[in-house]
């Protein structure tokens, strides 16, 4: 449709006559009297061990009476008070069995968590040795030649071997500025700063409170020092700080050759499994007799454990982009993981070799015994291998908490299941269990792990190389070179999210489908998201997304959903609806429609209501409540009056699960892992509507009217490249198909591949293809250019591209930030849209 519309009601009311003119009795029909898998579903949390099956029966029969179709049960601990009946035990599973059974008595399904707390994947029954795992090491520094007998300390008391490798020491690699070899001083004058220079981590100093702007380390020498690396080993504390690393020049003055800043704010392991991890800067060799290392705007209890200014080659930021540090806050942006080019080393000696690095793992006996021949030089020896997360399921009650299960090992997850789900199970038989229809993973918060069983195996099947050679960079050397070394690092984290998704959630869809079930989840995380977004949705059978009840206008985690429900052919986009911080009592129905309308407009068409909190008692009124979510239950005063309300929504999911989702650009999201989100560059001109794809999903376009086709039909006029220069050669031959069989791709050239996959080769293939799209199109001088029967644009706003494409909006003079619209469409129920 292209008339404006007055609300987000109208467009719906407006569709029905739409539909309604095309003759489309059953939509009329089903319209007015909306079926059964229209109706909204709940979050129903137990809460804190009370339960009661006369609670659970009268729960199950209000529901159904306001036309509630579905609760997903989710055994959460959030109050002080606890009941009497304890998760997993007989009584507890009981109660299981008895929700099951009069879900099917009532008409109203259950869905499960698939485990206690709402994140994500854990419990009891998990060992260190299935659970979330990284890698550490031991090191071990000996000259040949000799014969060598010794036992390897195993880094962590759980610990299980990876590798056993050994290299020549690098040049310089336990040279920096230290106590004995420089006089360090600081402004304003602080006491013990020593320890951060004695080559001990044990003890910590902090920057004094009363430093409020600037505070500054001097490191003074009598001959010239270069430095190439600066490693922070940040005080077990919160904090952030902004740092300018300076140095003298021959005329006295000082020259800022880095700057960078501090972001140690949240320590907890779900978004990091170190969650001290050092900072390290890197810079070009830098030479002089003097340095300063100043830090201000200083938020927080500041201070170190270590400090190193170094001669030695590093790789900047290797605890982030192994993952052992990952993105502070809650919403990861489309960049959060993305590092500008460090500076390249110029000396072959300061990197490990990679084709020099020897294996001796067959050295090593059971017990840690390496016995070598050590030839001659001077040898690192790292003994690398595996220790958990230790991170847990929560919130759960204690007896119902545990080690969170391997995300990269379908084995285990598979093992998991069987624990939990698979238990319940087989208490009853299939006929008492058909209202059980879904297992659900909420929304990711166990943070990341980085390596699994058998990992190395898959990796050079999928890579191409063995990744045992690059494992030194893990300790944050450089292996090869610089760029080498992002480059392996770049294909771990690829690695690690495409693992999460086909071994992790495929693992648990393929075991629910099994036993009769559908995975239910959110494709998304907050406090460190390992994976990518997309490809995460695409394996799960049905996605949701989630909207509080506050007025944040993008929808980040609706966009997310919707985006890979479109992207992996699913018609139903589920969302995690009404959830809210408070105050309690606050909410009704007339209060969050607006808002539920709004989250519809971003895609949604079904609504999963949150949150229903089971109510055991009949002598507590207003029941069992906590400090999140809508007070969605039979004690409230309005529930029962709901219906219409849940009417309305019915009605609203119907229409907007009819047809497809019209929209006309597509947003590549990049290649680059963890993602959670786009970025909408150039922005989109008001009136028009977009999703997030990614490579998976350009890979499954074919080229039909100028327009970008996937299997069932979604289609999109113009392809948006983030604003970057890397992209695997694969993905660049698909566009470059896609491009000269007709399609518009808006964005620049990439110059190379992110990946060491048949490196250096792959960014050859990338040069050539990229000049045989973009020719001479840099965006400046050429901004089109034709290409086959396609063409592409750089350095080009949208709305130039869609004037040139006579592309019109949905909508128009409107402003989109206070009338939100979405616009569906479906054969022979409305006037085709100029240029298809």
């Amino acid at each position: 449709m292209k008339t404006l519309q007055k609300s987000t009601f109208i467009i719906l009311f407006l569709y029905v006559f739409s539909f309604t003119n095309a003759q489309t009795d059953a939509l009329s029909t089903n319209f007015k009297t909306p079926p059964t898998e229209t109706k909204p579903w709940v979050y129903w949390y137990w809460i804190s061990d009370h339960i009661s099956k006369e609670g659970i029966t009268k729960d199950l029969e209000a529901m159904a009476k306001v036309g509630i179709g579905e609760a997903l049960i989710g055994n959460i601990d959030e109050i002080k008070q606890k009941g009497k009946v304890k998760a997993l035990t007989e009584e507890w599973f009981l109660m299981i069995d008895h929700a099951i059974r009069e879900g099917k008595r009532t008409g109203v399904n259950i869905g499960l968590f698939n485990s206690p707390g709402w994140s994500q994947s854990g419990g009891p029954w998990n060992k260190p040795e299935n659970s979330m795992r990284y890698l550490t090491m031991s090191e071990l520094k000996v000259k040949g030649p000799q014969k060598l007998s010794v036992k390897l300390t195993a880094p962590t008391v759980q610990f299980q071997d990876v590798a056993v490798v050994a290299y020549s020491v690098p040049a310089n690699d336990a040279n920096y500025l230290s106590n004995d070899n420089a006089i360090i001083t600081c402004s304003p004058e602080t006491e013990n700063i020593n320890v951060w220079f004695d080559g001990n981590q044990g003890a910590e100093t902090y920057i004094p409170n009363s430093v409020s702007t600037t505070f500054t380390l001097n490191f003074s020498q009598l001959q010239p020092y270069t430095v190439r690396s600066l490693m922070l080993y940040p005080s077990h504390s919160s904090f952030r700080a902004q740092c300018e690393l300076q140095y003298k020049q021959s005329d006295g003055t000082f020259k800022t050759f880095k700057t960078f800043g501090i972001e140690r704010t949240n320590n907890s392991t779900s978004v990091g499994f170190i969650p001290y991890a050092p900072i390290c800067e890197t810079f070009a060799a830098t030479s002089s007799t003097h340095f300063r290392l100043i830090f201000t705007s200083i938020n927080g209890k500041a201070g170190f454990t270590e400090i190193a200014l170094s001669g030695a080659a590093r790789t900047e930021r290797f605890a982030e982009k192994q993952l052992a540090k990952l993105w502070p806050t809650p919403a990861p942006l489309w960049d959060a993981y993305l590092w500008k080019p460090q500076a390249e080393i110029n000396d072959n000696t300061l990197a490990v070799q990679p084709q020099k690095v020897i294996n001796i793992s067959t050295k090593m006996k059971a017990d840690g015994t390496l016995e070598w021949d050590v030839p001659a030089g001077e040898w690192l020896i790292q003994r690398i291998g595996m220790t958990p997360t230790g991170q847990k399921n929560a919130p759960a009650s204690v007896e119902a908490t545990g080690l969170e299960i391997d995300k990269m090992n379908s084995q285990w997850v598979a093992g998991h299941f069987d624990a939990y789900i698979g238990k319940i199970l087989k208490r009853l038989p299939e006929s008492d269990r058909i209202a059980f229809k879904h297992i659900v993973a909420d929304s990711y918060e166990t943070g990341a792990q980085n390596w699994t069983d058998g990992l190395a195996a898959d990796f050079e099947k999928q890579f191409g190389y063995d990744p045992t050679p690059f494992l030194p960079v893990i300790s944050g050397r450089v292996v090869g070179s610089a760029d080498m070394s992002d480059r392996f690092l770049w294909d771990l984290r690829r690695i690690i999210a495409d693992r999460i998704s086909y071994q992790y959630v495929g693992g648990l869809r393929q075991k629910a489908n099994e036993n009769g079930l559908k995975l239910w989840l959110e494709n998304y995380g907050h406090w460190g998201y390992p994976g990518e977004f997309l490809q995460y949705g695409g394996q799960s059978d049905e996605i949701g997304g989630e909207f509080w009840t506050g007025d944040e206008n993008e929808g980040l985690e609706l966009r997310a959903a919707s985006s890979a429900a479109h992207g992996y052919g699913k018609n139903v986009v589920h969302a995690e609806a009404f959830t809210s911080g408070g105050p309690m009592w606050n909410w009704e129905p007339w209060s969050l429609k607006k808002r539920g309308d709004w989250a519809a407009t971003k895609g949604i068409n079904h609504f999963v209501m949150h949150v229903y909190i089971h109510q055991p008692y009949e002598d507590k009124v207003p029941g069992i409540n906590a400090w999140f979510g809508v007070e969605f239950n039979r004690h409230n005063t309005w529930f029962y009056q709901s219906k219409e309300w849940i009417d309305y929504m019915r009605r609203s999911h119907y229409m907007l699960q009819q047809g497809k989702y019209v929209a006309d650009v597509a947003y590549f999201t990049g290649e680059d892992a963890p993602k959670m989100t786009g970025i909408r560059h150039p922005q989109l001109p008001d009136g028009y509507n977009f999703d997030y794809v990614n490579a998976e999903v350009i890979d499954k376009m074919h080229i039909e009217n100028n327009r970008f086709v996937l299997p069932d039909g979604m289609s999109y006029k113009v392809l948006v490249l983030p604003p970057q220069n890397t992209m695997r050669p694969a993905v660049l031959s698909k566009l470059k198909q896609l491009i000269t069989d007709g399609g518009t791709v808006v964005g620049p050239a990439p110059t190379r591949s992110p990946s060491l996959q048949n490196y250096p080769a792959c960014d050859e293939q990338v040069k050539l293809m990229a000049q045989q799209l973009w020719q001479n199109c840099d965006g400046v001088q050429c901004k089109n250019i034709v290409v086959g029967k396609g063409k592409i644009y750089n350095g080009v706003e949208l709305t130039a591209v869609f004037n040139e494409l006579n592309l019109i909006p949905d909508i128009g003079n409107i402003d989109a930030t206070s009338f939100p619209w979405i616009h569906r469409s479906a054969a022979d129920a409305e006037p085709k849209r100029p240029n298809g």
